[in-house]
């Protein structure tokens, strides 16, 4: 199956996990900092709504919303992409992923 033949409830599962993990990120930086989602707000020129749909782990995140963030709290973003563990890959005695393609990252430097 083609990586793009995906069904659209699989991928909007992924897309809702992905969110999550975003915002929970987002949450822990914020935390560390010692900073509010109203300081978010303020730093990012939008409405604390805005800040909590973001922080719902539910929205659909754009690209520009997590740069936006990360820009806002002097921050990156890291995005990377991982081959799922395929069940004769996790069988494997040397625990090495036997795919050539093994992870690929995209890095945000402010």
């Amino acid at each position: 199956m083609s990586i793009f033949a995906r069904s659209e409830n699989t991928t909007d599962l992924a897309a809702a996990r992905l969110a999550r993990q975003a915002s929970a990120s987002l949450a822990g930086l914020l935390a560390g900092l010692g900073r509010s989602r109203s300081d978010l707000a303020k730093a990012m020129g939008v409405s604390p709504g805005r800040i909590s749909q973001i922080m719902s782990g539910d929205a659909n995140l754009t690209v520009r919303t997590l740069a936006a963030a990360a820009e806002a709290l002097d921050a990156e973003v890291e995005i990377t992409f991982h081959l799922r563990p395929r069940q004769a890959d996790s069988n494997r005695s040397d625990g090495q992923n036997s795919s050539p393609l093994r992870s690929a990252s995209l890095r945000s430097h402010h």
